[in-house]
């Protein structure tokens, strides 16, 4: 019994951290700047630029772990950067050694990551220039839903002749509030060159 009130706690305080998060994170945001090489409908080749992130990992199950790992990473960065906005989309993967989720933020060109303090459990890295292959959709952004647009883009990719180069990223773009019809998610997956 004290275990699963305990479960249903953290699951509540997970949701409130990442509506909380969202919500701070949606007013006025901007997007990680990137140049389209290639569309074809939901498909797309992207360049992007190095990008500064800050990112977390939290152990656990995806959904969780990414609301808890966006609470965290937005309490820090507002904290330090006088709650002024930061950039979408928030980009989620699994880590390294496959038991936890690491969810990164954007930030902005004119913070710099030289000028934040460090904290324990949030790290502040670039990313490097890099190509990715993406697809867009609207709707429920589970598990499943993540999945079944993962495989399609891979089908995409294989039938253009195109190499991965990393694991797979999630790009989320709306809060959790935002009814599932008007959720905005990207699959992402980097290209070798």
């Amino acid at each position: 019994m004290a275990l699963n009130v305990k479960m249903i706690g953290g699951g509540v305080a997970a949701a409130v951290a990442t509506g909380i998060g969202y919500l701070l994170l949606s007013r006025d945001e901007k997007a990680a700047a990137f140049r389209t090489v290639s569309r074809e409908g939901a498909f797309s080749i992207r360049d992007y630029p190095k990008l500064w992130v800050a990112e977390t990992v939290i152990e656990g199950m995806r959904e969780s772990a990414v609301a808890c790992g966006l609470g965290k990473l937005a309490e820090y960065l507002f904290g330090r950067s006088g709650g002024s906005r930061l950039t979408i989309p928030v980009l989620a993967d699994g880590d390294e050694d496959g038991r936890g989720w690491r969810t990164r933020l954007v930030m902005p060109a004119r913070i710099h990551p030289e000028n934040l303090e460090p904290e324990e459990g949030v790290s502040l890295r670039a990313l490097p220039p890099r190509r990715i292959a993406a697809v867009r959709f609207t709707g429920e952004n589970d598990d499943h839903a993540l999945g079944t647009h993962e495989a399609e883009l891979r089908r995409w990719m294989k039938a253009h002749g195109l190499r991965a180069a990393g694991p797979v990223e999630h790009a989320f773009y709306n809060s959790p509030l935002t009814p599932a019809r008007l959720r905005r998610s990207e699959v992402l997956i980097p290209l070798a060159a």
